[in-house]
């Protein structure tokens, strides 16, 4: 770990860039089917992308004034969501940078770090997109100027059992310091894990990132890297050299967090709110539960109110049309043109854009895809999640099946058909009964 002197402490005005990670096309596998049709970090829950809860965030740290998104989605990918955001929330530069391969979390930090550092900024908050939590930046921001840290990560507590899945913080209780950080560690070391949100001293992150290099350098892997003497080269690639491109690839997760975690300056701020990753198509649905929930706490004008047929939290987009008959809640999204029949019961759902769910239809945990129809007296149907779960994995007679059930894009259920535990791709129409099955 690169020595870093220690630096004088500053004032709560200190600059500070926000970076979001979007990731890319080639991952994003376990979105499918929804992200054949729609970019993960553009994939709406609770009536708005899953990037703009994170951005949402963001805009409320007061010296926050320029937003970077950096990946290797395609320029256009994020043009008119970067246009709209920018509307609303003016006071923020919002661009994206695109790389030109995957470069992993810490990778694309350091491969636009120019961009990064433009103004000078002493802080960089760093978030995935593809977490769903209350992001507790100011909490986090306080927590850095009181330490005088070099690093704070957001941390959480999980069951024991699923604490391996996870990048594992062990910390000193009563000064919060991180002591020691495995990334999924293959026996248990802690339960407080890695919620995918952090702040970092400029001045400390990108000369911990360029030590990783140097590094892998000398204390080879199994890959090839190139030698130290064209390593500087490496990082103006485009893409043609392979070994250029691989020195590049850099995780902090894998690369980074333990290093750091050498140095005393590195602090976790542990968050007893709700957090879960959104990384398969169904933790959209807990997702959606979990910022529909926040939402109803502080009360936002965007939700439908609570009567005899709206169990809240349920947004509903002012375009859809629903009959007055049917029931909806808790925890249901409907998106922009959706036509809910009579006598419907949607719960634990989301509802995309231009679907139909015709009378008396039933549709419980699942995802109903862009433009579909639910014929009438039809029941789509998942299984529901044990609070607390991180997993939307559930076992059926000896086989691991999806416990949400996914309609992809312009699917079809026909009337009085049972639809359970299911992931149907784009474009299908069932005419039968059907549970537990991947429907190609």
């Amino acid at each position: 770990m690169l020595h870093i002197p220690m630096r004088e402490n500053h004032s709560a005005q200190a600059s500070t860039k926000a970076v979001i990670l979007v990731g890319g096309p080639s991952r994003g596998t376990r979105f499918r089917p929804l992200s054949l049709d729609v970019p993960k970090p553009l994939f709406e829950v609770a009536g708005h992308p899953i990037i703009h809860h994170c951005l949402k965030a963001v805009a409320k740290v007061p010296d926050v004034r320029e937003v970077i998104l950096v990946g290797y989605y395609d320029e256009s990918v994020f043009r008119d969501f970067i246009k709209d955001a920018s509307k609303e929330f003016p006071q923020l530069r919002i661009l994206y940078l695109r790389e030109y391969t995957a470069l992993g979390t810490a990778g694309g930090l350091y491969h636009f770090r120019d961009a990064i550092l433009k103004g000078k900024p002493e802080r960089l908050l760093v978030l995935n997109a593809d977490v769903c939590c209350s992001f507790p930046l100011g909490e986090m921001m306080r927590l850095f100027e009181e330490k005088d840290a070099e690093a704070v990560i957001l941390g959480t507590r999980v069951s024991n059992d699923t604490a391996t899945n996870f990048g594992c913080i062990v910390s000193d209780s009563h000064t919060k310091r991180v002591l020691h950080y495995v990334e999924k560690p293959e026996s248990h070391i802690s339960n407080l894990i890695n919620c995918g949100v952090y702040l970092f001293a400029t001045e400390c992150i990108f000369p911990a990132i360029r030590s990783a290099i140097k590094r892998r350098t000398t204390r080879p892997r199994l890959l090839s890297y190139p030698s130290s003497d064209n390593l500087e080269s490496s990082f103006i690639a485009t893409g043609d050299d392979e070994d250029a491109e691989k020195s590049e690839v850099l995780r902090l997760e894998q690369d980074i967090l333990s290093d750091l975690a050498d140095s005393n300056r590195f602090f976790v701020h542990e968050t007893k709110d709700f957090w879960r990753q959104i990384k398969s198509a169904g933790s959209a649905v807990p997702a959606n539960a979990l910022y529909l929930q926040k939402a109803f706490q502080a009360e936002s004008p965007e939700l439908t109110a609570p009567s005899a047929t709206i169990v809240p939290p349920v947004y509903i987009h002012p375009t859809a049309s629903i009959d007055p008959t049917a029931k909806l809640g808790p925890n249901v999204s409907i998106g922009p043109r959706v036509v809910v029949g009579a006598g419907a019961r949607i719960k634990d759902s989301i509802v995309l854009e231009d679907s139909e769910i015709r009378h008396d239809a039933c549709v419980m945990h699942s995802i109903i895809g862009w433009s579909s129809r639910v014929g009438a007296w039809a029941r789509v149907e998942g299984t529901p999640i044990p609070v607390g779960s991180h997993s939307t994995n559930i076992v059926k007679q000896g086989i691991k099946v999806q416990s949400i059930t996914i309609l992809g894009k312009e699917c079809g259920v026909g009337d009085e058909v049972r639809v359970q535990n299911c992931v149907c791709l784009p474009y299908k129409e069932l005419k039968r009964d059907v549970s537990n099955e991947v429907i190609m």
